[in-house]
């Protein structure tokens, strides 16, 4: 499929897309689940399913400058124990994205998110203090680290909407801001990348849609300095609150549309 004939994108339509593109670099470097506005926006303009494969090098290209910004940060435990149970979400969602259409696929995404958002509201109502990041070697938390990975690589494949379930997840096994930026950075930067054949194998992603990618790109650099500016100018609790309500904000916009 030759994504790029399904669109017809006015001036308003890519300037709506340049301030998506903005989002992600704001995200990548500050505040996780706002490129859930990002992946509405491109859902709004494009397509649902070919919306997902512009987004992902968008994407990616945020997941470097988050990367190069916090690289010193990643808990590489963590990363390990996710993504074997990340690859098996991504297997499934590619089935998925074989026989979904865009209704099934925005409902689906949109219903996780708010589930999941209600869930870590509800563990940190029943908490005073979340457990530390190396309280994910106990059973519970190895237990905890499979179902977020399997939703994560489920929900990154099927609409680039795996930010929102695994900063859930990293809030929920206690990651502080900048350790939350680090590990996060490196997750998506791997895992994004590991998407690039499948994606471009169920023909999302092919030369013309890249040309709109790299004009996108752009954008995400002055998003990521702004987020790498207000980032130590937000303390630990407005910062998960904003990415919670960010999570709940996507997965709304997703059921709604």
């Amino acid at each position: 499929m030759n994504t790029m004939t399904l669109w017809h994108i006015s001036g308003w339509e890519l300037a709506a897309l340049a301030v998506a593109a903005l989002l992600v670099g704001f995200s990548k470097t500050a505040v996780s689940g706002a490129n859930t506005v990002s992946l509405a926006i491109f859902a709004a303009v494009l397509p649902a399913r070919a919306s997902t494969g512009v987004l992902l090098p968008v994407l990616i290209a945020g997941d470097i400058l988050a990367v190069l910004t916090y690289r010193r940060h990643a808990h590489w435990p963590t990363l390990w124990r996710l993504f074997p149970a990340v690859a098996a979400g991504v297997v499934v969602g590619t089935l998925f994205l074989m026989w979904a259409d865009d209704g099934i696929v925005r409902t689906s995404i949109g219903a996780i998110l708010l589930l999941m958002a209600g869930v870590t509201l509800w563990r940190r109502r029943g908490a005073g203090t979340e457990d530390a990041p190396d309280a994910v070697t106990t059973r519970a938390g190895r237990a905890r680290a499979r179902s977020y990975g399997v939703l994560g690589g489920f929900t990154t494949m099927v609409a680039n909407a795996g930010g929102p379930v695994m900063s859930l997840y990293l809030l929920s096994a206690g990651f502080r801001k900048l350790g939350f930026l680090g590990t996060s950075a490196f997750f998506f930067l791997i895992v994004n990348l590991s998407k690039v054949p499948f994606s471009a194998g169920l023909g999302l992603i092919d030369g013309r849609s890249l040309l709109l990618d790299a004009a996108l790109a752009v954008f995400v650099v002055p998003g990521a300095l702004f987020g790498k500016w207000a980032v130590n100018r937000i303390n630990q609790r407005l910062f998960e609150q904003l990415v919670i309500a960010a999570t709940i904000v996507g997965g709304a916009q997703l059921l709604l549309r």
